[in-house]
């Protein structure tokens, strides 16, 4: 048997390539999908069968993109009016060299949820692995909120069930093998640790201890989390099959005129360069997005119908970057900038830039009660955990559309956990004509370091 665990970092999204002699099979395959043909080809195995465990909402799947390359049969559950693939019912099995795999109905993350047994039939008839999808996670289960809040209670009763009543029954020796890591936004705390039994899970996780129906129903109806705009794009590929990709994006290396020709045209700019370099000098409207947080934004501030243009730390980050964008069906990026912002201001182009703050200086203006606007763009999780007294709340991924109520006559200080999402929120802010605009450095935990009072 092989097995290969592909996590795609930033979605925290987990795939599976799991193979048996000359024949092989992958789980929830993401959209840059060359990594499961060169395993296949490295292995000496065919890819047969291609299976989603639901129709995503955090990242664009990549189950077209591989069946043109492999040719291997796609396959999902029922409840989604999928324009591409094959239906599965609970029990199907399918057997690829000494292995099979069964399909079983787990709904409650969405109706139509599949999990999927694995048995070595050389070793015996007893399950090895479950692939859960975003029902059971480690340290966590999936959420079940996405139907609406009329729709939340039938969801968090069919998880419950889904559960209780069919993934633990499998046994506490069978290895886990969900959907997503920590740092997803599929599930409200997914714990760091990749590996996990259902055994392990029952005592373990949690979401697991309230095996009380009523009371696991009444956890999952009062759970706080996101909702990214970009979801219901995403819901929409992964519905109707995104485009065929064809390997990745080549955005043109533009000279700073050819940049702001394409600006002139209407596109968008994503810095990914770092909170300190961005603040000091950059490209004015652009959107602040450091290199590692793109999975986790730009599905909330970029528009997808609008061309891309980067400005880069380093030129060696551009696959990085266009990787992040396409799993989230960013596919126009036109162009980079070459020679990044240096080559821009030495061409006389206009900058923007914010100032940053220390924490000892925020503590001495808000002792002096200074006129401003203290502005903490943090989930509402780490807000209730702790904040600084007299801090507005706004999450930064609702900030752009609550712009109103926040004024533009005085300084609007902003800080997050590490002031690398506050970078976010000042680019927005200074996008939007606001002057003003303050970084804090380090933020909430420079904050806690320096022994500061937080109120909860």
């Amino acid at each position: 048997m092989k097995f290969e665990r592909i996590k795609s970092e930033g979605l925290a999204h987990l795939s599976y390539f799991i193979g048996s002699e000359n024949e092989s099979i992958v789980i929830d395959p993401r959209r840059d999908c060359q990594i499961y043909v060169d395993l296949a080809r490295r292995e000496g195995m065919n890819i047969k069968y291609i299976f989603e465990t639901h129709r995503n909402e955090d990242y664009v799947i990549g189950s077209l993109e591989l069946k043109e390359l492999t040719d291997a049969e796609i396959y999902h559950g029922h409840g989604v009016e999928f324009k591409y693939g094959n239906y599965l019912i609970e029990g199907q099995k399918f057997d690829f060299g000494s292995m099979r795999l069964a399909a079983l109905h787990t709904p409650g993350h969405t109706d139509e949820s599949m999990s999927y047994i694995l048995t070595d039939l050389y070793t015996g008839k007893e399950p090895v692995m479950v692939f859960t999808g975003d029902a059971l996670f480690v340290g966590d289960t999936g959420r079940t909120d996405l139907y609406g809040s009329e729709e939340a209670q039938r969801m968090a009763s069919n998880l419950y069930d889904s559960i209780f009543n069919k993934i633990l029954p499998l046994g506490d020796g069978v290895i886990l093998c969900p959907a997503h890591g920590a740092g997803s936004v599929c599930g409200g705390a997914i714990a760091k640790r990749d590996y996990s039994t259902l055994g392990l899970e029952r005592i373990q996780n949690p979401v697991l201890q309230k095996t009380d129906k009523e009371e696991f129903i009444k956890f999952k109806l009062e759970e706080q989390l996101e909702f990214p705009p970009y979801f219901e794009k995403m819901e929409q590929y992964n519905r109707e099959g995104p485009t065929l990709l064809h390997g990745l994006p080549v955005p043109k290396l533009l000279s700073p005129l050819q940049f702001r020709a394409e600006m002139e045209k209407g596109a968008i700019v994503l810095d990914t360069r770092m909170p300190h370099s961005f603040g000091g000098a950059y490209i004015r409207n652009s959107y602040s997005i450091w290199l590692g947080g793109i999975p986790s934004f730009a599905g909330w501030v970029l528009p997808y119908d609008k061309p891309i243009l980067l400005v880069l730390e380093e030129k060696e980050s551009l696959e990085t970057v266009l990787r992040y964008l396409v799993r989230l069906g960013y596919d126009n990026v036109t162009g980079y900038l070459n020679g990044g912002i240096a080559a821009w201001y030495m061409k006389a182009l206009p900058v923007d830039g914010f100032n940053f703050m220390s924490v000892h200086d925020l503590k001495n203006k808000l002792e002096k009660k200074e006129e401003m606007t203290l502005l903490d763009v943090r989930k509402k999780k780490e807000w209730d955990e702790g904040h600084i007294q007299g801090a507005r709340h706004i999450y930064i991924g609702e900030l752009e559309k609550n712009l109103d109520s926040i004024p533009k006559k005085s300084p609007v200080i902003i800080y997050c956990d590490s002031s690398k999402r506050s970078s976010i929120a000042a680019s927005i802010l200074k996008k939007h004509g606001y002057n003003s605009v303050y970084n804090v450095l380090g933020s909430m935990t420079a904050w806690k370091s320096a022994g500061y009072d937080i109120v909860k």
